[in-house]
């Protein structure tokens, strides 16, 4: 099973809380984890963007870095661990994505590759005058389709005289191609977000659930499996998961108890706010993120417990079918990588030769 870290490149990470660690993102921060989590064996790095925090008493997520050029400077100081950027499709065109892919794969070697979003939180967008309305929720895939086509045809050819729906190119060329094959991720969960998974991405990432109930995101590989079917291609699952270890089991719980005393409500309602705009796709991670009863760390699935009661539960999670790997938060994200490293992937299984 590979692993790999989500990089902390907004202020606090993924808790939304007064009582967890508070801290600005900054270049030398992601530096000291990227090189970490590749001393460790790791086998991955990826940094989200966004555009717009939540506000609140943490003002949570209105500091942030941008994903493209923070990716390009971690892949400069490593040698090993893939690299990932999230590319922001509503604002940057595809075949300017092909070429700032490109130039990293240059940087990395060959280590680079891409995460695919459509947008959902409208005020990233609106700021700048770059929202394209409501309608947008409804053919946001259909817009995602075009956008990989091109991004494909690029990296393959280099060269694209697309014409569709949404982009139209003209004899667009984009030199020089990538060095090696260029990874596609998306996030989607609705039903056209997986279609589009099993038409074009090659990791398929998913939102654990709950709290220690390592096995409760499988329900996402069965809707992947089925739209597979229609495709024929190979697309791994890919968990998004927090980890609160400590020494004992005791010890992490109140770790995690003290942050959810600290929920910055405030915040929490803006996400929910932005959460129901969407009235279109019912089924997707945003309704996840945005239900205020797990907010504290946007819902995601998270292990809390001894570094041996997380161990067994990754390894747990490995068990499942079609699921490639985990994408990690943490806390704390320098000390959580690495007692990652050193105290809960030696005891994993699925590890193996890694631990």
């Amino acid at each position: 099973m590979q692993v790999g870290v989500f990089v902390p490149i907004n202020n606090n990470g993924w808790l939304i809380s007064r009582t967890a660690p508070q801290y600005k993102p900054s270049f030398d921060l992601n530096k000291e984890i990227a090189i970490r989590a590749e001393k460790h064996g790791l086998d991955f790095l990826l940094s989200m963007i966004k555009l717009r925090g939540f506000g609140g008493e943490t003002q949570f997520w209105e500091y942030g870095l941008e994903s493209f050029t923070l990716m390009a400077g971690l892949a400069a100081v490593t040698d090993k661990i893939k690299i990932y950027a999230t590319c922001p499709t509503l604002i940057i065109p595809p075949a300017f994505a092909a070429r700032m892919c490109n130039t990293i794969d240059s940087i990395s070697h060959g280590r680079f590759g891409l995460n695919l979003i459509t947008g959902w939180q409208p005020p990233e967008y609106t700021q700048m005058g770059l929202w394209p309305g409501d309608e947008h929720f409804r053919n946001r895939y259909q817009v995602l389709d075009e956008y990989a086509h091109i991004l494909r045809e690029l990296w393959e050819t280099g060269s694209s005289d697309f014409k569709g729906t949404y982009y139209q190119m003209d004899d667009c060329r984009v030199w020089p191609r990538p060095s090696a094959d260029m990874k596609i991720i998306c996030a989607g969960s609705s039903d056209d977000g997986l279609a589009f998974s099993a038409k074009w991405a090659d990791y398929a990432f998913c939102l654990g659930k709950g709290v220690n109930t390592p096995t409760a995101f499988a329900f996402n590989n069965d809707r992947l499996a089925k739209a597979l079917e229609k495709t024929g291609r190979d697309v791994q699952i890919f968990v998004l998961i927090m980890i609160i270890a400590d020494e004992t089991d005791e010890a992490a719980m109140a770790k995690w108890k003290l942050y959810n005393e600290g929920v910055d409500l405030a915040a929490i309602g803006w996400l929910a706010e932005q959460g129901a705009k969407d009235t279109v796709n019912t089924d997707t991670n945003v309704r996840q993120l945005a239900a205020p009863e797990g907010a504290v760390n946007i819902n995601m699935g998270t292990l809390v417990g001894s570094y041996e009661s997380v161990a067994r539960m990754l390894d747990e999670m490995a068990e499942v079918p079609n699921t490639g790997g985990v994408l990690l938060t943490f806390d704390d994200f320098v000390d959580g990588v690495e007692n990652f490293g050193t105290r809960i992937q030696p005891l994993m299984k699925s590890r193996g030769a890694r631990s």
